[in-house]
């Protein structure tokens, strides 16, 4: 049948595949040489590939090939050998403590470089990748801290975590005023507003500042503090800085006060080693906001 709707293009001196559409004729041209043969090439090669590498699945396992490689016997070979060569400065990190490590300018050029993986793989998901944070996740940049910037504080903080599983992490939450009928809505807009002015904000006309603030002297100031400035035994942060962990705005405050907060971090003591632990803790107090 191909053959009865041959024809051969008067332009281009090529047979059409008998094909047409509103008076466009399909041309057969026949692939290019270098094409062919490199496509015959890329067929020899894997073959050759299911040969030397393993490559097909089996019921129980997977063909060998006859080289024995594996890319996670691979793997871990790398990681043996990076162990090896990192050993005696890891070994020099479990002896010492964060601020010895600190206080070494080799010890705190090498404990950053491992801190500053261990932080893109565990806290940048949460923290930012430069440690900026975002909206209920805490900057590690600047110098507001809610459980301590000192390196002891950030290492215990990093090893039980807060409000986690492991009883020796943080504990405190902020009860939920609204949710669980401790204040009315109007009490509620009024220590909106009264924790607004204390970092300076402005209020909606007609705020009741003097209700807001006998609110918060009856309900706020345990964990706060009667001026606002917060606790770090329970995590309370400072309400009269500029620096808002879930945002400033009124209607932010009265979701809060609301719902009540409560984020967690989890306890990286279990999951990482004694010296990444360190390394981790004098990178974050590295970042600009650690305390002295």
């Amino acid at each position: 049948m191909a053959e009865e709707h041959k024809e051969i293009d008067a332009l281009t001196g090529t047979a059409t595949t008998g094909h047409e559409w509103d008076g466009i004729h399909e041309l057969n041209t026949p692939l290019p040489r270098w094409w062919l043969w490199l496509f015959y090439l890329t067929i020899v090669w894997a073959i050759g590939y299911w040969v030397v590498y393993p490559a097909w699945p089996l019921i129980t396992s997977s063909t060998q090939g006859v080289f024995g490689w594996h890319s996670r016997a691979a793997v871990v070979t790398d990681l043996a050998e990076l162990q090896a060569k990192r050993g005696p400065m890891m070994a020099k990190l479990a002896g010492a403590s964060a601020a010895e490590i600190a206080g070494d300018p080799q010890l705190s050029d090498f404990a950053r470089a491992v801190g500053r993986v261990a932080f893109a793989d565990n806290c940048a998901p949460c923290h930012g990748s430069g440690g900026g944070g975002g909206r209920g996740y805490p900057n590690l940049n600047d110098d507001d801290w809610l459980w301590g910037g000192k390196l002891g504080a950030i290492e215990n903080t990093i090893v039980h975590g807060a409000r986690s599983t492991d009883d020796k992490g943080h504990m405190g939450n902020m009860p939920a005023f609204g949710r669980d009928g401790i204040l009315k809505p109007n009490e509620m807009s009024a220590a909106a507003d009264y924790v607004r002015s204390l970092s300076g904000l402005s209020t909606e006309p007609g705020a009741d500042l003097t209700l807001g603030k006998k609110v918060f002297a009856d309900n706020c100031a345990a964990c706060h503090g009667p001026e606002g400035k917060g606790n770090r035994e329970v995590g309370a942060p400072n309400l009269t800085d500029k620096i808002w962990l879930y945002g400033p705005d009124k209607q932010t405050i009265m979701q809060g006060i609301q719902n009540g907060r409560g984020g967690v971090m989890p306890a990286w003591g279990g999951r990482l080693t004694e010296p990444t632990i360190k390394a981790l803790t004098v990178y974050v107090w590295t970042l600009g906001g650690g305390e002295k």
